[in-house]
């Protein structure tokens, strides 16, 4: 039996500091969407502070990690997404986020010690709003639903690249990955 694969989702941030809430917020957004529409069983949700550590506890041994958080750039366009990925050993520099250490750091020390997920995708939100507080600004705001429908979709799309890659069960029947 082909054991499902284990994905975690990361939402990294501070709620307590307005647009640095973005990634709870996005991960918030999963668990109401999945009361109707339910994820895999083999998928993790969960909330991080952007610490080292537990970033790469969360990520260890799964196939695909998401990790949502908020980036700050100079000039900023609040609410624009950025998009990285990674597949393999890692070769670039530390991705941008919003904590003076934590993603970045994670992903270095995570190749070193090689307890990478297979791949990581990364969604960076710029944000406007770091002051003490909660609720994201408008702009922000405004992406958590699309960002919650990239979210799933990257999660089918990983489920039927397996599917292919490993065969799969039609009507109890083992299929090979290409039929």
């Amino acid at each position: 039996m082909v054991q499902a694969p284990r994905i975690a989702v990361i939402g990294v941030g501070n709620t307590f500091r307005r647009d640095d809430g973005i990634g709870p917020a996005v991960v918030r957004r999963l668990r109401e969407r999945a009361v109707e529409r339910p994820l895999p069983p083999s998928v993790e949700l969960a909330d991080c502070d952007g610490e080292t550590g537990r970033l790469m506890s969360l990520w260890e041994g799964a196939e695909l990690a998401i990790v949502i958080d908020a980036a700050h750039a100079h000039p900023g366009h609040p609410g624009r997404v950025h998009r990285f990925g990674l597949e393999g050993p890692y070769a670039g520099p530390a991705a941008a986020s919003s904590h003076g250490l934590g993603l970045g750091e994670a992903i270095e020390l995570s190749d070193v010690l090689g307890r990478l997920p297979d791949r990581l995708l990364v969604l960076a939100v710029e944000g406007a709003d770091r002051s003490l507080g909660t609720g994201l600004t408008p702009a922000v705001a405004a992406v958590v639903d699309r960002l919650a429908a990239t979210v799933e979709a990257e999660i089918t799309l990983h489920r039927d690249a397996r599917a292919r890659h490993t065969g799969h069960r039609v009507n109890g029947e083992r299929r090979p990955a290409d039929g």
